[in-house]
């Protein structure tokens, strides 16, 4: 498909053709949006994502201004439909550099829209680590300390480019700016992700959870020991409970 053809309007058009009450109900039960949840208001017509993510690899050719047409969108398969072009995007070795640049920015500047777990967790390891790959990676911390969730949590998945690269530096030390974040979503993706990080240094993993295991909440605490034995788990469980207080 050419970058012509490739347009947010088209690209909803054919996304709709896909729509299923089915799965509508199974959505539904799995994303939170009442009132109060992380997914209030979010709106949803029942595409699955393998679906979606089909139709991504078709539209790769998008350019960032439609993407971000997509990403206005209320509706959270074509959001995710956007997310997916972007980290197809830059996950291309052609894709040039200043398309990276491009879609990194776009990242960005639209928390607003790149709003719920799956949106994060889909653009953030490679749109964002795959771009500070070689550079500066100050923008992370900046991240790690924002009011937003979304901006906490892009934070510490953003290292998982890094981890699959061998490092593990910026995954322990975003996740001990994030050791007591209250939110349910960062806590599970703090915790998994030392539990990946540890999966290629499991001495590093040891050493972190032997020092800040008594400061974790248990849900971290839980996602990161994962891989560990039996015996570990229930070490670093009782670090925890030993805490004061």
């Amino acid at each position: 498909m050419s970058v012509e053809e490739a347009s947010a309007k088209r690209f909803v058009a054919e996304l709709e053709r896909h729509q299923s009450d089915e799965e509508l109900e199974k959505i539904q039960r799995y994303f939170k949006t009442d009132a109060g949840e992380y997914g209030e208001g979010d709106q949803f017509i029942g595409v699955r994502m393998g679906q979606v993510f089909e139709l991504a690899k078709r539209y790769i050719e998008m350019p960032p201004s439609e993407i971000e047409k997509l990403l206005e969108s209320p509706i959270h398969e074509v959001r995710a439909g956007g997310v997916s072009i972007m980290d197809k995007q830059a996950r291309r070795k052609r894709t040039p550099e200043v398309r990276r640049r491009e879609l990194y920015e776009l990242y960005l500047r639209r928390p607003d829209r790149i709003n719920n777990w799956d949106l994060v967790d889909l653009g953030a390891p490679f749109v964002i680590g795959g771009y500070l790959r070689e550079g500066p990676r100050d923008v992370l911390r900046k991240l790690a300390r924002s009011q937003n969730v979304w901006e906490r949590r892009t934070a510490i998945y953003a290292t998982t480019y890094f981890i699959r690269q061998g490092e593990a530096d910026d995954t322990f030390e975003i996740a001990e700016m994030l050791l007591d974040d209250e939110e349910d979503l960062i806590q599970k993706a703090v915790g998994g992700c030392l539990r990946w990080a540890g999966g290629k240094h499991p001495e590093r993993l040891r050493a972190f959870l032997d020092e800040r295991a008594a400061q974790m909440p248990p849900t971290m605490l839980r996602y990161a020991t994962e891989k560990l034995d039996k015996a570990e788990r229930a070490r670093y469980r009782a670090i925890r409970r030993s805490k004061p207080g």
